[in-house]
């Protein structure tokens, strides 16, 4: 199963940038034996400053065709490590072939686009920079790789 990062805004080099490469390589090695993987950030930017409207535009043409849509949201479900993985699990066990998780601008995404998303997922009450949602999500990516493969990366 495919995974794609769509997320608005463009990294630059930094910390930031070496955390998300370096858990992103973990869970495609880790990934690769239990069909997951590979996983790619697709970065869209609004340049004539559109607002959500024009950001969800350019977030809908950069989600593969079929994907499942799950959008990282303030309102959206916080879960477990242990439930991230057995949802991310479940998803490949169903079949998907591909699943786009979809990171807003500053101001968050677009309803019309999050109403269209199968899930929404939260990390927590507080509001995050784009940029750290980009890193936590990619190293609970690798921790559920770890988890679905029994390793010790994650204890319960």
């Amino acid at each position: 199963m495919r995974i794609h990062i769509c997320a608005v805004g463009r990294l630059r080099a930094g910390p930031e940038k070496e955390l998300i490469d370096d858990y992103l390589n973990r869970f495609e090695r880790t990934g690769r034996s239990l069909g997951l993987g590979p996983a790619r950030i697709v970065e869209v930017e609004d340049k004539k400053g559109g607002g959500m409207a024009a950001e969800a535009g350019l977030l809908e043409r950069a989600l593969p065709s079929g994907a499942l849509i799950c959008v990282l949201d303030e309102r959206g479900r916080v879960e477990t490590s242990p439930d991230f993985a057995k949802r991310l699990g479940g998803w490949r066990d169903m079949g998907r072939g591909d699943v786009a998780f979809v990171i807003g601008g500053a101001d968050g995404i677009d309803k019309a686009l999050r109403g269209r998303a199968d899930h929404a997922l939260s990390f927590g009450k507080m509001v995050w920079p784009h940029m750290m949602v980009r890193v936590m999500l990619s190293e609970q990516l690798y921790r559920a790789t770890s988890i679905l493969a029994g390793g010790p990366y994650h204890r319960v």
